[in-house]
């Protein structure tokens, strides 16, 4: 990877640790359609986040999140929601897959930009297995809520 395009990654990791997009008042059972929530902390720095999601009946999906952290796991909580508001439920779902498998590359895998959007400018945070946990702090909450939504859907 060029120092020009980890500089533009970099950019975008801190841009949006600054401008968090989706982190807001949380509904719980005020959410208008199904829903969950899960609250994740990792141990070893101390990020903490409590994200929700929620189900749309047009296949539509919400996420919100308070948290508090390190700039990679707030910026990839801030991805994340950016990307539920430009996908689907099935398309998230698509996300979510790549993006795991991005972060267990080990540094071996480019993002792929057109699926994952700004969460290819983590590419770089799968090299540093410290760091990995940071990024997929929000997945594994994102994740959990989901699961959580689905089976409130089905009941």
């Amino acid at each position: 990877m060029s120092t020009q395009m980890q500089q533009l990654y970099q950019q975008v990791i801190l841009d949006h640790s600054r401008e968090r997009i989706g982190n807001a008042d949380l509904l719980g059972d005020m959410a208008a359609g199904p829903h969950g929530s899960s609250h994740q902390i990792n141990p070893t720095c101390g990020d903490e986040i409590e994200l929700e999601t929620e189900l749309g009946s047009d296949g539509s999906i919400v996420v919100r999140w308070t948290g508090d952290g390190c700039s990679i796991s707030m910026a990839s909580a801030s991805v994340l929601s950016e990307l539920a508001e430009e996908n689907t439920l099935e398309g998230m779902l698509d996300v979510e897959a790549k993006f795991h498998e991005l972060m267990h590359s080990r540094g071996t895998m480019a993002g792929d930009e057109e699926i994952l959007g700004d969460a290819a400018a983590f590419s770089g945070v799968s090299k540093f297995p410290a760091r990995i946990k940071c990024a997929l702090l929000s997945w594994v909450a994102f994740k959990d809520a989901l699961n959580q939504a689905q089976t409130s859907l089905k009941e």
